[in-house]
Order: structure tokens, then C-alpha cells, then sequence
């Protein structure tokens, strides 16, 4: 009898443990990942509701409306502009929009500090741009061209829309296609148009590569040189070493980790911290810089505090529209700021899909618009050149290849697409493909969750109708 009590005590003792060791891990969890749930909630919906002017209940159900997500609790106030959020009453974030900046995820810094920053904000032309001529304008001459088959692009944007998964569906809410500089052939899904501004995520690495280009131009900035971070200017810190090239090429060697799966240093920075490139620059070296490709927000983030170091905080948030956007007619896009007034150079972007085309266009034309050389010579040769530490050939200047590896080029992220093909590539499939051979520019812009869409087979559609 006495042996049995002891088993049963012992049995006990463990199932406690189990439940101890368990419930300890759910609060850990809980911890780590309630202030990340609610803090993509209200970043997300609160943009899609002040920056893009969608529905609420559209955001909703599709943008917000995944696990686990869809634990949140969301709060939007026309009156303040802003969006709360809360997981069971915990982690309680608030996003506010700005107008001119956007909206801010508040972390790390009070709103009443965030809102009484002083920016000079650009002033935008008034252009009617439905009376000007694509690109500068949106009026598109709907004429005959050589060399591609138009009705075949049309067919092959259509499969574009095609849901073969409804349990799974790929939503794409716009296609744009470019070919020699001409818009032939655009398409939207249910509830976007040609107006609606859109979500490019890590495409906006690529405008920051724009910007770090147009610097370079200027001779405030050289790619070969230590990049200029405070935090490394010490000779004898072995961070000092990092190039801006290493940077741009996603090879810094920093310790650094890019998982949205869980709470990472990803995570931590794009939904708890004031100042992302700041919190980057603070980590230390896992590898030699430039021995080592590995794809990250936070080098982006660093490369987006160097343009506002280098340009200075009374230009800054004038900078990209005056210099760039407004001189390709991108007068949509917003450049979303962090808590302590950095463009968020790793994600936070919106514009229209004519916009992101123009983007586009601008390195189909080598850098030059409207006879005006916006990037240095060289610079989008150097963009579309693998990285030395991305062996696969897959990776340039804050934009993605299809080179493939040097000893099997066959072996590429777009096989049946052209080799010189190089894009921007933004989460749940924000597109904008670059074709030279084939003079084409494809956007493509949508809410992709599940790793369905067929993205070669789509895009070899459009390639095919090039003759």
C-alpha cells in the first residue's frame, strides 16, 4: 500500500511539473508575443483605414483576420485618427496617423512626444494628372505597338485573378504591365482601383536603395567606405568594418534574426522599438562583414538613419518626395516613419500600382527620367550584380536576382523568365518585376498568405507575349 502511494505521489510530482514547466511557457509566450499581435493589428488596420482610405471591415476580414492575429482586439477612432489594441485585455499598443507621415506604431516613446516632432513636410504640386500623358500623368493613348501581343497580356493578367484554392485564396488586388515605358495592361480585384493606395512591405527596401544611390550621386556618400553609423566609428570595433555595400547587399554579419514566426529581432524592432536602424546598429558581429549573405530588416533599417544622417533633419522628410518621387509622378506614395522619426526603410511604404510601376520604370531606364539622371551611372548595373556573398545569385543592391548560382544558372528563382530579370519583393506577394530584355515593368500587388501563387508560370505568361 505504501508502495503505491509512493507511485502515485511520484506520478503527481510529475504531471505538476509538466503543468509548472507548460504554464510557464505560456506566459513566456504570452509575453513575448500578445505586445507583437497587437502591435501588427493596429499598424496594419490603422494604416489600411487613414493612409490607403479602405474600408474598416475590409481590413478587417482579410488584412487582420488570420491567427493569430485575429486574438486582437481593434478600436479605430476617426476622431483621433488612430487605432488600440489589446490581446484579452493585455498588450495594450496604439498606432496614430499623421497626415504627410503617415502612421506610427507608438513604442518606447510617449504619443505626446511622437507628435510634437517638428517636420518640415514637402508640399505636394497640385497636377491634374488625369490631363497628362503616362508616365508623368495618368492619361493613357491607347495605340498599336510592335513587338508584343496585347491581348495576350490581358489573358495572361486574368490567371492573375483565377482562385483555384478558395480555402486558400491568393487575392491579387492589382497588375500593372509596362512595356517599353507604355502602360498596356492593368487589372484590379473587387474593392481596389487604380486610386487605392497599397501595402509594398520590403519593396520598400528597394526605394531605400534608391535613395542611398541618389546620395552617392551627390558625393555624400560612398558605397566602399565604413558605413557612417555612430555606433561603429570606433577603428577598433570590428563592426567598423562594415561597408555600405555590405549593407546593401545583405551581408553586414550582424547578429541578427529575421523570423516572423515568432518574437525576433525582427519583430522586436518593427513593433517595439523607437528607433529600428539605432537598435540594429547595436548588435554585435556573428560573421566577417560580406563573408555571409542573410537577408534583414535591420540592415535596411540602419541604411534608412544614414539618408537621415546625411541629409539632416531639416530636409530629410522633404528629400525623398523633392528629389525622387514627385520628379517620376509618384504622388501617392508615403514613407512611413518609426517612433523617432525614421522612415522605416525595411517595410513601411504605400502607393498606388501605377505608382510602384513608375518606380519600376525609372530602372528599366538605367536610372534616367525624362533625359534627367536620377541615379549615378553604374548604380543600377550594381543593383541587378549578385552580392560576392550571395552564392545562389539571387541577391544585389536591396533587391532580389535571377541569376541563379554561377555553375548552374538553370537553378533560379524564375526559370522560365529571363536571367537579367531583377525585382522587388514584399511580404504576401507585393511584386515589381524588372524585365530589360524584354523592356517590360510587371507590378503585381496582393494579400498572399499561403506561398500558393505560382509566380513564375504567371509571370513566363506575360514574358510570352513579347515577340
Amino acid at each position: 500500500m505504501k508502495k503505491r502511494t509512493s507511485i502515485l505521489r511520484r506520478i503527481l510530482y510529475i504531471v505538476l511539473f509538466i503543468v509548472l514547466v507548460g504554464l510557464g511557457y505560456g506566459i513566456a509566450y504570452c509575453w513575448r508575443s500578445f505586445p507583437i499581435i497587437s502591435g501588427y493589428g493596429a499598424k496594419v488596420l490603422c494604416s489600411g483605414v487613414f493612409v490607403a482610405g479602405r474600408d474598416e471591415q475590409q481590413v478587417r476580414t482579410q488584412d487582420i483576420g488570420f491567427f493569430p492575429i485575429s486574438l486582437g482586439s481593434f478600436k479605430v477612432d476617426y476622431k483621433d485618427s488612430s487605432v488600440t489594441a489589446s490581446v484579452f485585455g493585455f498588450a495594450k499598443r496604439k498606432a496614430i496617423f499623421r497626415k504627410g507621415l503617415g502612421v506610427t506604431l507608438i513604442a518606447q516613446m510617449s504619443e505626446e512626444e511622437i507628435r510634437k516632432q517638428q517636420v518640415n513636410l514637402p508640399q505636394q504640386p497640385i497636377i491634374n494628372q488625369d490631363s497628362i500623358a503616362w508616365p508623368m500623368g495618368n492619361r493613357i493613348v491607347d495605340s498599336a505597338m510592335s513587338g508584343i501581343d496585347k491581348k495576350e497580356v490581358q489573358a495572361a493578367v486574368q490567371q492573375y485573378f483565377v482562385e483555384n484554392d478558395t480555402a486558400k485564396p491568393i487575392r491579387t488586388r492589382a497588375v500593372v504591365v509596362l512595356y517599353k515605358g507604355q502602360l498596356i495592361a492593368e487589372q484590379y480585384g473587387e474593392g481596389f482601383s487604380a486610386n487605392t493606395k497599397l501595402l509594398g512591405w520590403s519593396m520598400t527596401k528597394s526605394v531605400t536603395n534608391t535613395l542611398i544611390g541618389m546620395l552617392v550621386k551627390d558625393g555624400k556618400l560612398q558605397v566602399d567606405a565604413p558605413a557612417p553609423v555612430p555606433e561603429w566609428k570606433d577603428a577598433n570595433d570590428p563592426r567598423h568594418a562594415i561597408t555600405l555595400k555590405n549593407l546593401l547587399n545583405q551581408a553586414s554579419g550582424l547578429d541578427f534574426v529575421e523570423d516572423y514566426s515568432k518574437a525576433s529581432d525582427a519583430t522586436r524592432m518593427l513593433f517595439g522599438r523607437a528607433d529600428m536602424g539605432g537598435y540594429t546598429a547595436s548588435h554585435p558581429l556573428k560573421d566577417k562583414p560580406g563573408s555571409v549573405f542573410y537577408y534583414s530588416s535591420g540592415n535596411s533599417n540602419i541604411l534608412s538613419r544614414i539618408i537621415r544622417q546625411t541629409v539632416g533633419d531639416a530636409n530629410y522628410y522633404r528629400f525623398p518626395y523633392d528629389s525622387l518621387f514627385y520628379k517620376l509622378g509618384m504622388y501617392s506614395i508615403i514613407l512611413e516613419p518609426d517612433p523617432s522619426g525614421t522612415f522605416v526603410g525595411s517595410s513601411y511604404s504605400y502607393a498606388t500600382a501605377r505608382d510602384w510601376a513608375r518606380f519600376g520604370l525609372l530602372y528599366l531606364n538605367d536610372g534616367v527620367w525624362n533625359g534627367q539622371r536620377i541615379l549615378p551611372e553604374g548604380w543600377v548595373t550594381a543593383t541587378a550584380t549578385p552580392g560576392a556573398a550571395a552564392k545562389e545569385g539571387d541577391y544585389g543592391y536591396q533587391f532580389w536576382l535571377n541569376r541563379g548560382p554561377a555553375n548552374n544558372p538553370s537553378n533560379r528563382n524564375f526559370p522560365s523568365c529571363p536571367q537579367d530579370l531583377f525585382y522587388s519583393d514584399g511580404f504576401e506577394g507585393q511584386f515589381v518585376y524588372i524585365i530589360p530584355s524584354k523592356h517590360l515593368v510587371v507590378v503585381r500587388l496582393g494579400l498572399t498568405k499561403f506561398h500558393n501563387m505560382e509566380e513564375d508560370g504567371l509571370l513566363a505568361g506575360i514574358v510570352k507575349a513579347v515577340k
